[in-house]
């Protein structure tokens, strides 16, 4: 389909392009509005309503114009990523600095492990008692005195005079 605007340079109407396309590039009559209307909504091919009539036109300088800017786009997205590698790259030689593979470090390493490992389990055994915490236990009576409050409230029960 787009070859007939490229080789023609011309500007159709739906019903032209009903008729050429079949002889010309063999695209069935059928799927020709399709097939428009999907290029059309791609930004491969523009499209007017003048008057009553809709024109279709695309031309080869448009297409090209597009790929170039999409190939700028690209192309800086490829500068902008490799400076960020070239980045990371100078902050993990600079991070690697001083930090050479002795017997001390790694047992340091492993020790610091183990420490994160026992902090973990040590954290997940208070979580189990916290049920049993004062303040918690506490907090949750407040909470209850609150909401208790908020229900007599509403159903006109008042605890001070003791009437309904």
């Amino acid at each position: 389909m787009m070859e007939i605007f490229f080789e023609t340079k011309d500007v159709f109407q739906l019903k032209d392009l009903e008729k050429i396309a079949p002889k010309e590039k063999g695209i069935t009559a059928m799927s020709v509005k399709e097939v428009l209307q999907s290029l059309v909504d791609d930004g491969m091919v523009d499209c007017e309503r003048i008057g009553t009539s809709n024109y279709y036109w695309a031309f080869p300088s448009k297409a090209l114009h597009a790929r170039k800017r999409k190939l700028e786009v690209l192309e800086s997205q490829v500068s902008e990523g490799s400076q960020k590698q070239a980045n990371l790259q100078k902050s993990i030689e600079k991070a690697k600095i001083g930090r050479h593979e002795t017997e001390e470090r790694t047992m340091l390493a492993r020790e610091l492990s183990s420490l994160r490992d026992q902090r973990e389990k040590l954290k997940a055994e208070v979580e189990k008692y916290k049920d049993c915490d004062p303040q918690v236990v506490e907090e949750i009576r407040q909470a209850n005195k609150i909401a208790k409050e908020a229900a007599n409230r509403w159903t006109g029960k008042f605890s001070n005079s003791g009437k309904l």
